[in-house]
């Protein structure tokens, strides 16, 4: 095929009017058209460098949804030209070096590497009852403190656990405990009646050391995961935002940071009863049942609970979410200042990607869309169209 051909070929899949047979031969033959035969200026960086980050990010897995249609094929098949405009697609446009040098070098230096963000880890302070604060990615694994009738240790692998030393029922001896995450930090426990929390970033959890009662209640800012030790006479009971949760032995999500308009409850097995004010729901294994803040009822929708929990498994799963819900996770997992400049594209993503990858793996491949740009001066990221 020659220059002239793909090109021609290139132009007609960019207007949405080629055959599936069409779009492998333009694939087939994207290979020849790479970096090698570009014309080159040594101000744009290391060509080789760039053309690894290019070839790199073809493969990655995040790419911007189709409205109201599109099969995997188009969307990876709009990823695929993204890579080809950025690779061939400016330098064979008529005097290409008088009118495109700026916006080539743009590109180029957005490629070339970033200071590094690193990802969050195991971080967080646990607020005793009388009020010390323990910093527990600082603490060496074994005896953390002993808290009324529960012994709290931390494990090898980073977990804490909370452990009944005493069955006696003096309530007297009951204490509260605080675990909280900062910005790029997760933490995971076990509560004394062997109920599992995952804690994502910029959570909270206040919790008894012993549970005694009628109920277990615990208090959460933020999100978390958890996986509730089954008690019929006790009820599990999560409040968050002036939500109740209400359940007896389940796996379920509940997110509600204060930045966030809505409070999400997503069950994953058994069952659970919201409720806030006169508003009530049941969820079924599925299903998130949510409400604004100000809200008067509960919506309630099927969803991938695979996506929903993503983040306790490492990895951001975004199906068909906007850059602000997007860039919100991103600041909370990375530690970062999120700014906005410009009107940005109406443009929902789908995709996933590892938690632990430094943040220029994943502002890069948003990027890849076409409609999203990013700016990064130190802990500051501003997006722009």
């Amino acid at each position: 095929m020659t220059k002239e051909e793909f090109l021609a070929l290139y132009e007609k899949y960019t207007a949405g009017q080629c055959s599936v047979e069409e779009t492998r031969t333009l694939m087939q033959y994207k290979d020849e058209f790479e970096l090698k035969k570009l014309p080159w200026s040594t101000d744009m960086g290391n060509r080789d460098e760039i053309k690894v980050l290019l070839l790199h990010q073809l493969r990655t897995q995040i790419q911007a949804d189709v409205p109201k249609s599109g099969s995997a094929f188009k969307k990876l098949a709009i990823a695929a030209s993204l890579l080809i405009t950025l690779s061939i697609g400016f330098f064979f446009l008529p005097d290409y070096k008088k009118k495109q040098s700026n916006k080539q070098q743009r590109f180029a230096k957005q490629l070339l590497p970033q200071p590094v963000i690193s990802p969050g880890g195991n971080k967080a302070i646990l607020i005793l009852a009388n009020g010390n604060m323990v910093n527990l990615d600082g603490t060496d694994k074994g005896i953390v403190s002993t808290q009324g009738t529960a012994q709290v240790t931390k494990l090898s692998n980073g977990k804490l656990v909370y452990k009944e030393t005493s069955q006696t029922s003096n309530k007297t001896l009951v204490a509260y405990n605080t675990i909280a995450t900062p910005r790029g930090g997760q933490y995971q426990l076990t509560l004394t009646d062997g109920t599992k929390v995952w804690l994502n970033a910029a959570s909270s959890l206040k919790f008894p050391t012993t549970f005694s009662g009628a109920e277990r209640l615990v208090e959460l800012t933020g999100e978390a995961y958890f996986e509730v030790a089954k008690n019929k006479s006790m009820p599990f009971k999560v409040m968050a935002k002036g939500v109740n949760v209400n359940v007896l032995g389940t796996h379920f999500n509940v997110m509600a940071y204060q930045d966030e308009s809505t409070v999400q409850t997503t069950l994953l097995e058994g069952a659970v009863r919201l409720t806030k004010d006169d508003a009530e729901a049941t969820l079924i294994p599925g299903e998130q049942g949510m409400i604004n803040t100000n809200g008067q009822n509960f919506t309630v929708k099927h969803v991938k609970v695979e996506d929903v929990v993503s983040w306790k498994d490492g990895s951001f799963n975004f199906e068909n979410e906007n850059i602000k819900t997007i860039m919100r996770q991103v600041s909370r997992w990375y530690d970062v200042d999120i700014a906005y400049e410009g009107t940005l594209a109406k443009q929902n993503f789908g995709g996933s990607v590892s938690k632990f990858k430094d943040i220029s793996f994943l502002l890069k491949t948003l990027e890849l869309t076409g409609t999203v740009h990013f700016k990064t001066d130190g802990r500051r990221i501003t997006v722009m169209p």
